[in-house]
Order: structure tokens, then sequence, then C-alpha cells
């Protein structure tokens, strides 16, 4: 999908679900999942962490150990990393979807792309350069799973990131440090820094679901639905895309009806 230099605002662009629960949303997702996968058996997948998505990937889990799910053709690509975090650590993404996902299921060890901030040190640019030259050569990005940070963040696209950003190092947000702060024993031991895909590298997907739960989620639903799109809150890019859908249960769509198209 090419990227416009400006987001078309004057169309319906995206789509919004809103279940009695975050399991029906979790259920319908991977349901898509499963769909695509036995449509395209090497579809190539962008995977987001964070509590949002472990009920996704364990209804994946379950589907695969069931038998009626088969990865071993699809390609995963995490969406980011903790620059300065032992990738052993349980608060790193590579321990969580190794946990959460890769573990109990069959998608082969080199088709799981899992970012190593510390491997990209000795020329970020060129890793980060490597990073998106594997996602054009796998296919490009089939389907790419978001959440939404309380700044409108997307990955870690933080508040300023522009529309043409790539995969790069970025420095964290006070408020996703904040957030961030209790998984890692306070503020203080909290990351300064992350690597992640861009904006563009997201828009670039052919499919975008987003998922948010909870009553805490509906203020920058609010923003990233209402405010004009651009770099103050970076969730509002995701409007310019074709193929966009927000998956909110009833608490996160509390008061955002005004805002939300008719499904």
């Amino acid at each position: 999908m090419s990227l416009p230099d400006l987001p078309d605002t004057t169309r319906p662009i995206f789509r919004a679900h809103v279940v009695p629960d975050r399991a029906s949303a979790e259920r319908a997702v991977a349901n898509e999942i499963c769909e695509l996968v036995a449509r395209k058996p090497h579809a190539v997948l962008g995977l987001a962490t964070g509590g949002t998505m472990v009920g996704v990937y364990a209804e994946l889990v379950r589907r695969h150990q069931a038998g009626g799910l088969d990865l071993s053709r699809v390609t995963t690509f995490n969406l980011d990393e903790y620059v300065g975090v032992d990738l052993r650590a349980p608060q790193s993404f590579h321990s969580y979807i190794t946990e959460h996902l890769l573990r109990h299921v069959n998608v082969a060890p080199g088709r799981a792309y899992l970012m190593d901030p510390e491997a990209f040190r000795a020329d970020m640019d060129a890793a980060c350069a490597r990073w998106e030259e594997a996602i054009k050569e796998a296919g490009g990005l089939d389907l790419q799973l978001l959440g939404l940070g309380r700044n409108g963040h997307i990955a870690f696209n933080e508040p300023g990131a522009s529309l043409s950003t790539r995969t790069r190092q970025v420095n964290l947000d006070i408020v996703t440090r904040e957030d961030a702060a209790a998984s890692f024993g306070g503020f203080a031991h909290t990351p300064r820094a992350a690597v992640t895909m861009g904006v563009a590298t997201i828009l670039a997907a052919r499919r975008l679901r987003v998922l948010a739960f909870g009553a805490h989620k509906s203020p920058i639903l609010r923003r990233v639905l209402g405010e004009p799109i651009g770099s103050d809150v970076p969730g509002t890019f995701l409007r310019g895309h074709d193929d966009l859908e927000f998956w909110l249960d009833a608490a996160a769509a509390n008061g955002l009806g005004d805002l939300l198209p008719p499904e």
C-alpha cells in the first residue's frame, strides 16, 4: 500500500466493533488470523505485545493445539523491543512473544523475527534498514496487530513521530515509562529507549487491527478517533489506512458513540 503525503480524512476509513467483553474481540481477531492463514499459508503477521494481546495469542495457541491452525509457513515480525533489557528477562518483548505464542505453536524459528537492540548497536541504522528489507522480502505485512498507549503511541512511535518514520531507535516518552514502571520495579529502572517499527512501516501493512479494552482506554480513543490527524497523537495516523478495524469492549467504547461509524 502506498502512503499518502497527508491522510485523506474525507471518507469513512475504519470500522469499529463494540463487543460485550474482551474475550469476544479476542476470539474474533484470532478467527480472522486463522482464516487469513488458511487462505494464505505463507501469511506475514505483525505481532504486538502487552496485556491487550494475551487473549488473542492464547486463542491462537488453543486452535493450533486442537489441530486447526498450521503456522509452519507463516512469518512473524515483532513490533518493537526495549533497549538495554536482557532478552531473557520477563519484561522483554522477546520473552513475551516466546512465552505467550511461539513456544506453543509451529512457527519455524527462521520465520520469527524478534528485535535484538544489542545486536543492532554496531550499526543501528543499517540494522533497522535490514529489518525493513526483511519485511519487504517476506512479501510485506498482511496483518498488523496494535494496541494504543495512554499518550496515543502506536508501537513506540511516541508523540512527535512523523508519518514517514521507519524502523529506528527512539527515546521513550515519560508517560510510556510511567506506565511500564511497575514491570521494572520502579520508574528509575525503566528503559529510556527502544527500537520500534515506524508509522510508515505500520501503515504499509495490508490490514490493521487495533484492540482496546477497559474504561481507561476511552480517553485516548476519543483523541485517536476525534482529533486532527497528526504527530501530536500518533494513533490518529491509523485513520489514513484503507483496512483499519478497532475492536473495543463496552467499557472502552463508552461515550464514543459520536465518533464510531455504524457497523
